[in-house]
């Protein structure tokens, strides 16, 4: 089990408390799910008349949508910067998967109705069936994406 987990489990157990604690204030203070799937969606009204972007809902979780993915972006930094004991992460993986990556996640969040954020931490911190049924299907695939790459020996 350690190979799973090569700087100790500790640095994750404190990350899922933190990330629990902030869910848990922005519920409990606004009433709202922090997710994420939406951030583009939001901040697009602000630039495109399109009528997929201008509806209420969209105009009106735009402002705490964007200080939210700020605040995640600055909070990183700042633990990079002060606690990390690695640095910034590089990786090798070539571009054009990193992009083929990024369009499928986003694919299979539109089709799901929600993100890994939305669903696994909002989403189930919520009792909601649709989004333990979600999280068993993209951590099943997940795993099973996972096996059959190493079997084939696939790398970056």
């Amino acid at each position: 089990m350690i190979f799973m987990f090569p700087l100790g489990i500790e640095p994750y157990l404190v990350g899922g408390i933190i990330i629990g604690i902030g869910v848990a204030i922005i519920y409990l203070l606004t009433g709202l799910h922090a997710t994420q799937s939406s951030f583009f969606t939001t901040t697009l009204s602000w630039f495109s008349k399109r009528k997929d972007f201008q509806k209420d809902k969209n105009i009106e979780e735009r402002g705490w949508r964007l200080t939210l993915a700020t605040g995640l972006i600055i909070g990183a930094l700042i633990h990079t910067l002060t606690l990390s004991p690695i640095g910034f992460w590089t990786t090798s993986v070539q571009l054009w998967r990193l992009i083929l990556g990024g369009l499928l996640v986003g694919f299979g969040t539109r089709l799901s109705s929600g993100c890994t954020s939305g669903h696994g931490i909002s989403g189930l911190a919520s009792l909601s069936k649709t989004s333990l049924y979600a999280v068993i299907v993209f951590m099943g695939i997940a795993i099973i994406t996972a096996n059959i790459v190493q079997l084939l020996g696939v790398s970056p």
